[in-house]
């Protein structure tokens, strides 16, 4: 699977530009997304992102909800379409990233969602959701240190559901978690992959 280029977690990707389609089939929607290269899973919705989508129950209908690490949107497409009156913040250091999920969100007339630098969003912002398909590969340390960043911010009833690979060290991630004072639990396990439930600590 293409990920568009190792770097789609730089802010400015070097990637020239290779504007493309994917479609994103999910039972209770359809929507055709506008890709890029310099992200992530240009060619087609990620396996985990699919898997997480399908697998989540339906987000809070009302209040601030968390998609880190947007890429071109399909989460956070997902979370506004299913909860309409909910406010959308679609987060991601990659500046090409944000500016597809707002086309995105524009061209499927989903306007209350957020699409942001992760360093714009507000900082008196609590989530009642936040669902993401990580980036693993940014190493551990750094992931730790992300993860405590926004999963601090959940309100006191809120949920984060995390899709992970399990090669790519799912159930030590969940360890971990733990470790630091979230419940976590196993959401829901297919191919590879598993669905972590995170609660606040």
């Amino acid at each position: 699977m293409s990920n568009g280029g190792a770097h789609y977690f730089q802010e400015r990707p070097q990637a020239p530009s290779r504007p493309g389609s994917v479609d994103l089939a999910l039972p209770d929607l359809h929507l055709r997304l506008e890709t890029d290269s310099g992200v992530f899973s240009p060619e087609r919705v990620d396996l985990g992102t699919r898997i997480l989508l399908e697998s989540v129950p339906r987000p809070p209908a009302t209040g601030d909800l968390l998609d880190l690490g947007c890429g071109y949107g399909p989460i956070a497409l997902t979370m506004a379409a299913r909860a309409p009156e909910a406010t959308v913040w679609a987060v991601d250091v990659n500046r090409r990233c944000l500016e597809l999920t707002a086309r995105n969100a524009t061209a499927a007339a989903l306007d209350k969602v957020r699409s942001v630098h992760v360093d714009e969003v507000p900082p008196e912002l609590r989530f009642r959701a936040i669902w993401s398909n990580p980036a693993i590969r940014i190493g551990k340390p750094a992931l730790h240190a992300m993860l405590t960043q926004w999963l601090d911010r959940l309100t006191p009833d809120g949920v984060a559901y995390l899709v992970v690979q399990k090669h790519l060290g799912s159930d030590s991630l969940q360890r971990w978690l733990t470790e630091q004072g979230w419940t976590t639990t196993r959401h829901a396990s297919r191919a590879t992959y598993r669905i972590l439930k995170v609660t606040p600590r």
